[in-house]
């Protein structure tokens, strides 16, 4: 891991969205400031990240990221926030992210759940005409 503290990098990947605290971009670790990266949940939110990104192999991550982000976009009316709050690798991330051993014990693929979970979801809304 590479870690990088620069809120006008983190600026160009997050289109200066200021809630954006740090970034996982494999192999590094952006902070917005040095208080951020002193926080220790928030380094191991992106720890999780990285995790995830090597089990994928990286470009399949972020390939598969976008991929939900911008389907939830379309299917939330454009809200970011909902949007994020809807991938797959972040409800990993923020389920264990105080859990500072959870990279010791985390199984091989254990963001394979919460993709079950996301399209049993979508399966519901559709029978239910909720899209």
């Amino acid at each position: 891991m590479i870690v990088v503290v620069s809120g006008f990098v983190l600026d160009i990947f997050t289109l200066r969205n200021k809630q954006v605290t740090a970034m996982a971009l494999w192999p590094f670790v952006i902070f917005r400031n040095q208080n951020c990266r002193n926080d220790k949940f928030i380094l191991n939110h992106e720890l999780i990240h990285h995790r995830q990104q090597i089990e994928l192999l990286i470009l399949p991550f972020y390939i598969w990221y976008f991929i939900e982000y911008w389907t939830a976009m379309f299917r939330c009316g454009f809200k970011h926030h909902t949007a994020y709050m809807s991938i797959s690798f972040e409800k990993e991330a923020y389920a264990h992210e105080r859990d500072l051993n959870y990279l010791k014990k985390r199984k091989w693929l254990a963001s394979w759940p919460y993709f079950i979970t996301k399209f049993k979801q979508d399966d519901r809304r559709k029978k239910n005409n909720q899209f």
